[in-house]
């Protein structure tokens, strides 16, 4: 049997050396013109038949078996984070102000150690493997650009795989969870119109930071009071923008934050009572809301008889490692377009 865990270590050295260097040269999303330029070369160099541009930066090569079987699509995003890199490490990021803080530097060297591997094997599998380096998966829609411009055609996937580095957890672990894993993701923004007046004289005011403060403290009763506690949600308030002048009451404040759901019945229950939370507090404190929600991705979903396949044959290439098999976790992820 082939041994593809012992052939992945002979290529660590080569996988690691490709990950430090995106990691050097992060490129945010739809910019990554160095890192798709250098994943279509190497992919060429393979003899693949690869097409470029697709989904304006992403890349997608197909590799074919030597017997029938079913089109397996998988998945590597390549974008970076608009964040200032503080590691001190010897392969920080020499572009100011970008990182790679997600680990898609990690997946994109992994995809293309997974080219080399498969493509040494190819005479081996039954059905091909259609290899998607995809960009912008950062909240800015990038599944859904590779979608729009045919990713899911010519040949469409009987089904598609991903992986995703974590950070938090130790060396070697491996989470494989059915069902929903990554959370359905919103971004609200929430504007409180009232009065201006100075901080002497509040009575002549109509003051939007205490709304505001009313207002924050009322969302959390969204999830304890509206979600059933067996159930997950998540509403963070992460930015609160008001007035400049310590002695001065503003007339408007904005709040920014976050939605998270696992199911779609709690992720409309939540996104219904949001602006009824909002501007009831709102109202009462006699200031004008604005709601707006902007939907970034549904939740990531696994099926159950493909992480049962996964499952299996992690054990069959990492035999004794244990998997966790009860890994969820808030954070979003568009993979959900594509599967």
């Amino acid at each position: 049997m082939t041994d593809l865990y012992s052939e992945s270590l002979a290529l660590f050295e080569s996988t690691r050396a490709l990950r430090r260097d995106f990691h050097r040269h992060p490129e945010l999303g739809f910019q990554e013109v160095r890192t798709s330029g250098i994943v279509a070369k190497t992919l060429m160099e393979l003899g693949l038949e690869v097409t470029t541009g697709i989904g304006k930066t992403g890349v997608v090569a197909m590799l074919e078996g030597g017997h029938p079987g079913p089109v397996v699509l998988l998945r590597f995003d390549m974008d970076a984070l608009p964040i200032q890199e503080e590691t001190e490490a010897e392969y920080t990021s020499q572009n100011p102000g970008v990182m790679h803080a997600c680990g898609h530097d990690g997946h994109t060297a992994v995809g293309l150690t997974v080219a080399r591997l498969l493509h040494a094997h190819s005479q081996e599998l039954a059905g091909s493997v259609k290899l998607v380096f995809r960009p912008a998966e950062e909240g800015l829609g990038g599944a859904q650009a590779m979608i729009d411009d045919g990713v899911l055609e010519s040949p469409p996937p009987d089904f598609a795989l991903a992986l995703h580095l974590w950070n938090e957890k130790p060396l070697g672990w491996l989470g494989i969870h059915a069902g929903p894993v990554m959370a359905a993701s919103e971004i609200f923004k929430v504007s409180l119109a009232g009065k201006g007046g100075h901080g002497a004289s509040p009575h002549l005011s109509v003051d939007p930071l205490l709304a505001a403060a009313h207002v924050v403290t009322a969302l959390q009763g969204i999830v304890s009071r509206n979600v059933a506690p067996l159930e997950a949600a998540v509403v963070s308030v992460t930015s609160l923008r008001g007035g400049e002048a310590f002695n001065v009451i503003p007339s408007t404040v904005e709040m920014l934050g976050t939605i998270r759901t696992f199911l779609p019945e709690v992720r409309q229950r939540v996104l219904e009572r949001f602006p009824q939370v909002v501007g009831g507090f709102a109202g009462g404190m006699a200031c004008q809301a604005k709601v707006e929600i902007t939907s970034i991705t549904p939740a990531v979903v696994n099926e159950a008889r493909i992480a049962q396949g996964v499952d299996e044959a992690a054990h069959q290439l990492w035999p004794g490692q244990p998997v966790d098999r009860d890994f969820q976790s808030m954070v979003s992820e568009d993979m959900a377009y594509m599967m």
